[in-house]
């Protein structure tokens, strides 16, 4: 039988059955802009999240934790090595706080093609005072630079300009929560306490704002040679190495192979920030369970619909059959119907789907713990159309392949004798 004689008479039939078509279509509809959308939305909203920790989070982090040594000293002794050791109150002795070589490990590190950009920093606790109240806090020595282009910091200021702070001298950026508490704006001096007791007025010129209010309550950040001169190191003098990479997945190897070149701690941020990828797994995982739930409810529909309509098309069947056409032929006429309603259907879906996520993505989302964030997130990734557009196919196929398998085996000499 011609093939394009198909095309026509599926059409003819969704036409006979209009009502019922329209239907199995605004079902594969509404299932695609339910899956698009709420896709986008998820998706947008652990992006949003996860910047929380991630922007501000290097992918490898370099530093040296202050411990006690492995080896103690009467285990290296000749005498009493064969012996077992019962050491108590094991303290922590001549521990270097800073990395040694530090100049020699950033230049390798730098070299490396795995990494994007190194930035060194210190980090140090320190005390506010406010007025007879001693507030606890630590102040991070940054390279302001390398921050803005490798961490996003310059995102997080709500206040001030950023680059004052390598400009002005004994300059400091406190966090919105901190601030708050120490009554200071932009421009204030702010009275500061080394661990060793030394004491310095130090300027204001920036306030910033994570969106994690913990960390606002005691962060603040300082140009890396104000941090050294507040400490009274040299200025070699650098705590950690905060790592950025190209690819974040590569970052647990790194950190092994950084751990063995250079003989110095390194955390990876799998490891530091474990319970957010988890959670973004598990909004994620719902997310596409729930959307692929809603196109399997439009895939019965359109079953029942297809099912309904070779029950009161048997004699339509028996006469195509009677005149020469194949239960092949009877069979591609009905998938052919399954997909046009899933192809129309859910074309229109993934139009509205994404005309509903702008829609949303120019709705105002205004909250204190978030400053940058204006609109509600959402991420506009074609992945998502692609795979909305393949499950509207697959589940239409698959809706229309029992019905149609069942149309092609209908007996014409039986159905016309019963006529």
């Amino acid at each position: 039988m011609k093939l394009p004689l198909i095309p026509d008479i599926a059409l003819s039939l969704l036409r006979a059955r209009l009502r019922q078509t329209v239907v199995a279509a605004v079902g594969v509809t509404f299932s695609i802009t339910m899956f698009i959308t709420l896709l986008s939305f998820m998706t947008g909203l652990n992006k949003m999240l996860d910047g929380l920790v991630v922007n501000r989070t290097p992918h490898v982090r370099l530093f040296n934790e202050v411990k006690p040594a492995a080896v103690q000293p009467i285990a290296a002794t000749q005498q009493y090595r064969s012996h077992y050791h019962f050491i108590s109150s094991v303290k922590s002795a001549h521990a270097r706080e800073e990395l040694h070589n530090v100049t020699a490990i950033r230049r390798s590190i730098s070299a490396d093609p795995r990494v994007l950009g190194v930035a060194p920093r210190i980090n140090t606790p320190i005390f506010f005072n406010n007025g007879a109240v001693t507030i606890n806090g630590a102040i991070y020595g940054i390279d302001v630079e390398a921050e803005m282009r490798l961490f996003h910091f310059s995102d997080y200021i709500v206040e001030g300009n950023t680059r004052d702070l390598k400009q002005v001298a004994n300059s400091i950026i406190l966090g919105k929560a901190l601030a708050d508490k120490l009554l200071v704006h932009v421009g204030d001096v702010v009275p500061v306490t080394t661990g060793r007791g030394d004491q310095f007025s130090m300027k204001v010129v920036g306030i910033f704002q994570s969106g994690v209010n913990d960390w606002d309550k005691v962060q603040s950040y300082a140009d890396l040679a104000t941090t050294q001169k507040l400490l009274g190191r040299p200025a070699g003098y650098i705590t950690d190495l905060n790592v950025k990479l190209l690819d974040i997945r590569q970052a647990p190897a790194v950190a092994r192979e950084y751990n063995r070149t250079y003989g110095a701690d390194a955390e990876d941020i799998q490891t530091a920030n474990a319970q957010f990828e988890t959670g973004t797994n598990i909004r994620n995982l719902i997310s596409y369970v729930v959307g692929i739930v809603l196109l399997t409810v439009a895939g019965f529909g359109i079953y029942n619909i297809l099912n309904m309509m070779i029950y009161e098309k048997m004699d339509t069947i028996a006469i195509l059959k009677a005149t020469g056409f194949t239960g092949a032929d009877v069979r591609r006429i009905f998938l052919l119907i399954a997909l046009s309603i899933g192809f129309f259907g859910g074309l229109l879906g993934l139009l509205l789907g994404f005309g509903l996520s702008a829609l949303i993505d120019q709705i105002p989302f205004n909250t204190a713990a978030l400053p940058t964030i204006k609109t509600y997130p959402i991420n506009y990734n074609p992945l998502y159309y692609f795979i909305g557009s393949f499950f509207s196919l697959a589940t239409t196929y698959l809706a229309g392949f029992f019905p149609s398998r069942k149309a092609s085996k209908v007996d014409p000499v039986v159905i016309i004798r019963g006529k």
